[in-house]
């Protein structure tokens, strides 16, 4: 995990986009991007709307797979694990690091803006980024945590073969493997 902390950009800089995968109500897997929050020991963190597919099927299925790739340094990160929430402090903070028109998002992004025309939307998220100044999460930002329980690394070598590691978790500590690239 620290090794993926090091991969991350760092906390004032632009989030990383992470692919994330989920079991869908029908059997079939899902995959959407979503901004990877955090990261510690254990898990990786992201934030979304509880209104959407993606909490649904962790609620009923809590496992994930994710991928994170960075193309112009030629690195990728693959890994799954079991579903948790995380705490309200951690919720807070997290909207609170938000830019601001994420923070909009997170409150004007619903069923009804969708349904409207693009002029009438711009109009509206206008109209209430004007009447709120400063915004706190609304009561439909939620958040998880992947305890990560397989995470490999790739990296790509413009000279010679790539490489790949792979890090499984037991009860007690990690075990590694080095796999073709």
């Amino acid at each position: 995990m620290s090794l993926l902390r090091r991969w991350l950009p760092p906390a004032d800089a632009a989030p990383a986009l992470m692919a994330l995968s989920t079991l869908g109500r029908d059997g079939y897997p899902r995959v959407r991007h979503v901004l990877l929050s955090d990261a510690d020991d254990t898990a990786v963190y992201f934030h979304t709307d509880s209104r959407s597919s993606k909490v649904a099927e962790l609620t009923e299925l809590p496992r994930a797979g994710i991928a994170v790739a960075w193309p112009q340094s030629g690195r990728q990160v693959v890994a799954d694990g079991t579903v948790r929430r995380p705490s309200e402090e951690s919720l807070r903070e997290s909207f609170s690091r938000r830019t601001r028109y994420l923070q909009l998002l997170a409150w004007c992004n619903d069923h009804e803006m969708s349904a409207l025309s693009p002029d009438e939307r711009h109009r509206r998220w206008a109209e209430f980024d004007a009447a709120h100044p400063v915004l706190g999460p609304p009561d439909t930002w939620t958040g998880f945590a992947i305890d990560i329980r397989e995470i490999t690394f790739w990296r790509g070598d413009p000279d010679g073969p790539s490489q790949r590691i792979r890090f499984a978790r037991n009860d007690t500590s990690w075990t590694s493997e080095a796999l073709p690239g």
